[in-house]
C-alpha cells in the first residue's frame, strides 16, 4: 500500500505540474481576451443570480444552480488549501491564487454557456448537460465525451465523497474527541436524506446552506482581521511584495519562497479551488431554468468570483496576518494554529466552516458523478449510484485515504484536458452566443437610452 501511495502521488505531481497549470491558466487568459474581458459584467451576473424567478426550461432556478455549484466548489480548498499555498509559496501565493480567480471567471463563463447550449432533455423530463454533451454534440468527439464521463463518475467518489468525509471525521475527532465512525454514520444519513431526492432536493438545501456558510465564514474571518487590525495593511503589502519578489527572503524565522514558487503554489491551489476549467460546475449549470445560455453563464461565472476572488483572498490575508506560516507549519497544522490562536471565536469559525463546507461539497458532487454515470449507462444507474455514494461517505470517514486522494487528483487532472479542448475549439460559438444575447442587446439598450439629437 505504501508503494502504491507513492506511485500515485508521483503521478499526481507530474500531471499537476507546470504543463497543466500553464494550459489551464493560458485558457483563462485566452478566453478573457476573446470575450473582451467578460469579468466587467460581474455586477450584472450577481444581480441575475440573486433572482429566483423561472426564466425558461430547466430543473432548478439559476440561484439554485449557482448555490449547488458553489457548494461543490467551496470546500477544504478555501481553508486548508490556502494554508498549503502560503506554506509552500509564501505570502505572495495569495496574490496569484486571487489572480487565477479573476481570469478564471472567463473560463467558468464559457463552459457554463456551452453546457446550457448543448444540454438535452432525458426521457424522464430532466435536463442533462456538461462537458460530455459538449464534446459529443458540439465538438463531435464521442470518445472524448466517454473518457470525461468515466473519469468524472469514478473520481467523484474520491474528491467529492470519501476524502471530504474523511477530512470532517478527522477534524471532529481532533476537536471534539468523537469516534470517526459516529461522524461518518451521521454524515452518511444526512447525505442520503438529501441526495436520494435528486437535484431539486440538493438545490433546495444548497440555497439555504451555502449563503449561511459563506456569510458566516467571511464575517468570521473579517472579525479575526479586526482583532488584529494593526498588522492587516502590513500583511497585504507583504502579499503584494512577495508576489513579485525575485529572490528568496527571510521573514522572521521563515525562509520565504521565491517568485516561481509563489506563482506555482498560488496558481495551483487557486485553480484547484475554483474549479474553472475542470468541467464540474457546468453539469449543474445545464439544469438551470434560463431563457438563454448567456444568462446562466454569467450566473455561473460569479461562482468563481465568490470562491476565489473573495473567500480565498480573505482567508489568505487572515493566515498571513496571523504569522504562524513563519514557523514552518503547513496544511492542516497551519490552519489549526491560525484559527486556534484566537480562543473561542477562531475554533468556532474553523469548525463550523469545515463542517458546512464539507457536507455541501459531498451533496453537490454526488450530482456531478451521477450525471456522468447516467451519460454512460442511462437513467437506470442513477439510484444505485446515489446509494453507493451514501455508503462510500461512511467508508471514507473511517479509512486513511492518501491513495484515494492521489487517484482523484490524477483523474481530475486528466479530465481537465478534454474539457479545455472543447473550450478552445468552441470558443467561436461562445463568442457568437455572447454577441447575440449580451453585446448586441447591450448596444441596443445604449441606443435607446441615448436622447435624440
Amino acid at each position: 500500500m505504501a508503494n502504491l501511495e507513492k506511485i500515485l502521488s508521483d503521478i499526481s505531481n507530474v500531471i499537476w505540474g507546470y504543463p497543466l497549470l500553464i494550459l489551464l491558466f493560458g485558457t483563462h487568459i485566452f478566453l478573457t481576451f476573446k470575450l473582451r474581458f467578460i469579468q466587467k459584467y460581474m455586477g450584472k451576473a450577481i444581480r441575475i443570480s440573486l433572482g429566483r424567478s423561472v426564466e425558461g426550461e430547466g430543473d432548478v432556478s439559476q440561484f439554485g444552480a449557482l448555490t449547488t455549484a458553489l457548494a461543490a466548489t467551496i470546500g477544504t480548498g478555501n481553508i486548508v488549501g490556502v494554508s498549503t499555498a502560503v506554506a509552500a509559496g509564501g505570502p505572495g501565493a495569495v496574490f496569484w491564487m486571487w489572480l487565477t480567480g479573476v481570469f478564471g471567471i472567463a473560463t467558468k463563463y464559457a463552459e457554463a454557456l456551452l453546457a446550457v447550449k448543448y444540454r438535452v432533455k432525458t426521457r424522464d423530463g430532466m435536463m442533462a448537460g456538461g462537458p460530455m454533451y459538449v464534446l459529443e454534440r458540439g465538438l463531435k468527439k464521442k470518445w472524448l465525451a466517454i473518457l470525461f464521463a468515466a473519469l468524472m463518475a469514478f473520481s467523484a467518489f474520491g474528491i467529492g465523497d470519501m476524502v471530504q468525509a474523511n477530512s470532517v471525521s478527522m477534524m471532529v475527532q481532533d476537536t471534539f474527541h468523537i469516534a470517526p465512525w459516529i461522524t461518518g454514520l451521521l454524515v452518511a444519513i444526512l447525505t442520503g436524506f438529501v441526495i436520494i431526492g435528486g437535484i431539486k432536493k440538493i438545490a433546495k438545501v444548497c440555497e439555504t446552506l451555502v449563503p449561511f456558510m459563506a456569510i458566516f465564514f467571511v464575517v468570521g474571518n473579517i472579525v479575526l482581521l479586526v482583532l488584529r487590525y494593526d498588522t492587516v495593511f502590513d500583511s497585504i503589502w507583504l502579499i503584494l511584495k512577495s508576489a513579485f519578489a525575485g529572490q528568496r527572503a527571510i521573514v522572521g524565522g521563515f525562509i520565504g519562497a521565491g517568485f516561481k514558487e509563489a506563482i506555482r503554489y498560488g496558481a495551483a491551489r487557486g485553480l484547484f479551488s475554483n474549479e474553472s476549467g475542470m468541467g464540474s460546475a457546468p453539469i449543474v449549470a445545464a439544469a438551470a431554468q434560463t431563457e438563454n445560455p448567456t444568462r446562466q453563464a454569467l450566473v455561473s461565472s460569479s461562482g468563481t468570483f465568490w470562491d476565489t476572488v473573495v473567500m480565498c483572498a480573505i482567508t489568505g490575508i487572515v493566515i498571513v496576518n496571523c504569522g504562524y506560516w513563519t514557523r514552518g507549519l503547513g496544511g492542516a497544522a497551519l490552519t489549526n494554529a491560525t484559527f486556534n490562536d484566537i480562543r473561542v471565536l477562531g475554533p468556532i469559525v474553523l469548525a463550523v466552516g469545515l463542517l458546512t463546507f464539507v457536507f455541501a461539497t459531498i451533496i453537490a458532487w454526488s450530482y456531478y458523478g451521477e450525471k456522468a454515470a447516467e451519460y454512460l449507462f442511462g437513467s437506470k444507474i442513477v439510484m444505485p449510484y446515489r446509494w453507493a455514494w451514501v455508503i462510500m461517505v461512511f467508508v471514507g470517514s473511517i479509512l486513511s485515504l492518501p491513495a484515494v486522494w492521489s487517484f482523484a487528483d490524477i483523474a481530475n487532472g486528466i479530465m481537465i484536458i478534454p474539457n479545455l479542448i472543447s473550450l478552445i475549439f468552441l470558443s467561436g460559438v461562445v463568442v457568437q452566443e455572447t454577441k447575440e444575447y449580451l453585446w448586441d442587446k447591450e448596444q441596443a439598450q445604449k441606443r435607446q437610452a441615448k436622447p435624440p439629437q
